[in-house]
């Protein structure tokens, strides 16, 4: 029997280091082998993927979105429908789904006529069509009628804004024919003012014809017909313009408080007719009225109200002095009343003055018997053995105490 060799004695950490076990042929050849099998899948992976990027160059777009998606990935923007319990998923289905990306010229239009404005849940004009305090400085005629779009209600208000002011489309054309001659209806006039015995002076008092369609000034036929339907007087703009004394127009304040007319008069249109204009300092308020200066005129100077321009101004002198002497009473008034309060005061102080009888100064203050007295406390004064400040009242003698901090 051959002698058996000994096993090597076992390394231990005491020892300091472990012995050298140098690796086979075999274990040599398969390092090998995967090494280069590992190099050869990196370089196919390498060769796949996109080539790296270049200072200066943008990426490709399939960088960026891949053709082909995983299953595993789960991406809202993909359009592959995964199958759910074994059953594939229809194409329209009514979960969420992505958002559609509109292009150019697919823009969602609104039709802003069939809307309805609540009003932020405040009333408004359709909830109480009669309150004129809604309006808001709005006629109720300008509110948009329903089943009327934007468009079919601009031009619908644009076209009644010309029939009212007869402008564009809706002017009358200037012939012959439109306007009348007038003589027979002048010489009646003429004729009845023979009767009474006066001289004719026309209507309003300043000799000219009155011929519906033709300037009374220079007979010409192209008149204001605005004016000829409001005030019934036949005058062309280059004559309003010519004469400002008698085809201005004027206010109703004016109206009242240079010829003295009363309210009733002023309203009503059969006597004095009027044109309304939109109050220049707020929408909301009521509209301007104006009045033709002529048309005044003749109303104030005629019999029928104070009889010529001398008794207008008498007139007015009468209340002017009328308002002068209200003012003077008023005045009066006022004066004897601070004089019977003063008198009051300067016996109050003559007698509560002292007892050696001596009368106050006037300014000076008076105590009555049923005054609250009020104390007029002097300056303060440091205690230097409490270290607190004192302060007096100078009519009573009362002493307070104040610490200060």
């Amino acid at each position: 029997m051959s002698e058996r060799p000994s096993t090597p004695a076992r390394a231990t950490r005491s020892s300091g280091k472990l012995p050298a076990n140098p690796l086979t042929p075999e274990q040599i050849r398969r390092m090998e082998e995967a090494r280069l099998k590992a190099k050869a899948a990196a370089q196919q992976a390498a060769a796949s993927k996109v080539p790296a990027q270049l200072a200066g160059t943008k990426r490709a777009y399939t960088a960026l979105n891949p053709t082909t998606v995983p299953i595993s990935v789960r991406n809202a923007v993909s359009t592959q429908k995964q199958p759910q319990n074994g059953f594939s998923v229809p194409p329209s289905d009514s979960y969420i789904q992505p958002a559609k990306n509109f292009g150019r010229s697919d823009y969602i239009e609104y039709d802003f006529s069939k809307m309805q404005d609540t009003k932020g849940g405040f009333l408004s004009t359709q909830d109480d069509p009669h309150n004129r305090a809604m309006w808001s400085g709005m006629r109720k005629e300008e509110v948009k009628p329903e089943g009327m779009t934007l468009a079919e209600w601009e031009r619908e208000r644009t076209r009644k804004k010309l029939r009212e002011g007869r402008l564009g489309i809706y002017e009358p054309n200037i012939s012959i024919l439109n306007s009348m001659d007038g003589k027979d209806t002048e010489a009646a006039d003429i004729a009845r003012a023979e009767e009474e015995g006066v001289e004719y002076k026309g209507k309003y008092g300043d000799g000219k014809r009155e011929i519906p369609g033709k300037c009374r000034e220079c007979n010409s036929l192209e008149v204001d017909y605005k004016w000829q339907d409001i005030f019934s007087i036949s005058v062309c703009n280059a004559c309003k313009d010519k004469f400002p004394d008698k085809y201005s127009l004027l206010t109703k304040t004016e109206a009242r408080e240079d010829y003295l007319l009363t309210d009733p008069e002023l309203k009503d249109e059969a006597l004095l007719p009027h044109l309304e204009r939109p109050n220049p300092h707020k929408t909301n308020w009521n509209n301007m009225q104006l009045f033709l200066r002529l048309q005044v005129e003749a109303y104030a100077f005629s019999a029928a109200k104070w009889g010529g321009p001398e008794a207008l101004d008498e007139e007015y002198q009468k209340r002017q002095v009328v308002t002068k002497e209200r003012k003077e009473k008023k005045f009066k008034n006022k004066l004897e009343d601070l004089k019977r309060r003063t008198r009051v005061e300067a016996y109050k102080r003559a007698r509560l003055a002292g007892e050696d009888g001596a009368g106050g100064q006037f300014g000076d203050k008076v105590v009555g018997r049923y005054d609250k007295h009020v104390h007029e406390w002097g300056r303060s004064v440091l205690d230097k053995e409490t270290g607190m400040s004192r302060q007096r009242c100078e009519e009573c003698g009362m002493e307070v105490e104040e610490l200060e901090f």
